[in-house]
């Protein structure tokens, strides 16, 4: 099985399609990002210290970016998991955490996708309270 940080470096080009019917709230004839590993990556490096973006928000920024309507969900989430299993893969094999890209600042403890990482909603939250992020639900 190929390491997560493989995954994460070896990504597509990312893609622009126009929606050929409505699908997930999002209307037919919308132009939407498919995003990829790398800006999804570089997106969470640039949140400030004790910041933290609601992944929704993350999509609407990343379309603005890309001259989209709509940035795709699934992908997204896909994307936000091989980079967050990515960042912890390198903290467990000795980088400091101010060396790994910071997913905390976009992953809510209490949603779906921290119950499937690897690092645990523990390491999550207490990361979140090492930066005083405080989500407001």
């Amino acid at each position: 099985m190929k390491s997560w940080i493989y995954k994460r470096e070896n990504c597509k080009v990312h893609q622009i399609k126009t929606l050929q019917k409505d699908v997930a709230g999002m209307i037919k004839g919308s132009k939407m990002l498919i995003a990829n590993t790398q800006i999804i990556d570089d997106f969470i490096n640039e949140i400030p210290t004790g910041d933290f973006i609601e992944i929704k928000k993350l999509r609407s920024i990343l379309a603005k970016k890309f001259y989209c309507d709509v940035t795709c969900p699934l992908t997204t989430g896909i994307f936000i998991r091989i980079v967050s299993e990515a960042a912890f893969e390198e903290y467990n094999t000795g980088k400091d955490l101010d060396q790994i890209t910071p997913f905390w600042r976009v992953i809510d403890p209490k949603s779906r996708i921290a119950k499937k990482l690897e690092c645990g909603v523990d390491f999550i939250e207490n990361q979140q309270n090492n930066e005083n992020i405080s989500i407001t639900s």
